[in-house]
């Protein structure tokens, strides 16, 4: 790496520490596990922080792929534990290398000097102390192109505070507001009160900010992401209630429809075992008629696409097909190009 240590002079951060991790209590599951003696909570990893792929991502919301792409940095562990993970690879099954604060920065820094729209930090919840020390030194560096918190918004209101101007776009899903289907997905009750308290913080912080030379980008703001998930309309109608009445105007709506079954696809639910396929074509239509019904000031939706050939593959130093992403750092190789 050549790349140029302009130093800016940011300073560290106050109010981030290792402490949390000492009696882990930086989700709201607070497993009290000390981390930094090596031991895992439910998330799985230790304060060490862990990733496994760096890239240049076409695939998301278009304010903040935009031309360049997004400069998605995958971190290892999660904190909700979503059985239909596409990315159980590195959210339950451990895939990925430690990397220090300072190799963060450079990873941060090599994507912007690539073209990269923005640091798009995905699944970091468990990780925000070692993640806000490597944002402060690439900002301290000359890190420019804002940076999109890519969370389940399982969070806790004080693990936000920590990330406020570190992060500029937040990108939080809303999975569900209904209590039985939160405890059947993930193991909790509280995901829908806890989710709603974190996005409207992020809201809170970050007002929707386009630029004016390229309204199509977004420099500050938050979008509100939700999975549809198959035979659980009623479910998607009620986040959609509750974005309409909380959220409308105030931040991007992204409906998707790429629900896939992966190996561990199957649980039992208060109505049933939960459905393991896709979004059929009748379910497909009444999420269009969805879409006109609200009519949202600012929303995307997925056209309805049943194959999983987009599924990652983090064993692979390119994990997406050739058209969604290009690979830049990777946990087996570290760095795949050499005009960085």
């Amino acid at each position: 790496m050549n790349l140029l240590d302009n130093t800016k002079g940011y300073a560290k951060k106050e109010g981030i520490s290792n402490a949390p991790y000492k009696a882990c209590s930086l989700c709201p599951r607070s497993c009290g596990v000390n981390r930094a003696e090596g031991k895992t909570g439910f998330c799985k990893e230790t304060a060490e922080l862990k990733i496994a792929s760096a890239c240049l991502h076409f695939g998301e919301e278009p304010p903040v792929t935009v031309k360049g792409g997004s400069g998605t940095i995958f971190i290892s562990g999660c904190n909700l534990g979503c059985f239909f993970c596409q990315n159980y690879q590195i959210s339950r099954e451990g895939m990925g290398r430690t990397v220090s604060a300072a190799e963060f920065a450079d990873i941060c820094l090599a994507l912007e000097y690539a073209g990269a729209e923005n640091i798009n930090i995905v699944t970091g919840s468990h990780a925000i102390p070692a993640i806000a020390e490597g944002i402060e030194e690439a900002k301290r560096r000359g890190l420019t192109i804002p940076v999109c918190w890519n969370s389940s918004a399982y969070e806790s209101l004080e693990a936000i505070e920590l990330l406020a101007g570190l992060a500029d776009i937040w990108l939080p899903d809303l999975k569900t507001l209904n209590i039985q289907l939160s405890a059947a997905l993930f193991g909790i009750k509280n995901y829908g009160k806890t989710a709603k308290a974190a996005i409207k913080r992020m809201m809170e912080l970050s007002p929707l900010h386009f630029t004016d030379s390229q309204p199509e980008k977004m420099l500050s703001g938050v979008i509100i992401r939700h999975l549809v998930l198959p035979g659980c309309l009623d479910n998607t109608r009620q986040v959609l209630d509750w974005l309409k009445e909380n959220a409308d105007g105030k931040a991007c709506i992204s409906l998707m429809s790429q629900y896939t079954p992966v190996h561990s696809a199957s649980v039992q639910t208060d109505t049933g075992m939960f459905p393991d396929r896709f979004i059929n074509q009748a379910e497909f239509e009444a999420i269009k008629s969805l879409i006109y019904e609200y009519d949202f000031s600012h929303l995307f939706y997925q056209e309805l696409e049943n194959d999983d050939s987009w599924l990652p593959d983090f064993n692979r130093i390119q994990p997406f097909s050739n058209a969604l992403a290009k690979p830049l750092w990777h946990w087996k190789k570290g760095f795949t190009s050499d005009d960085l």
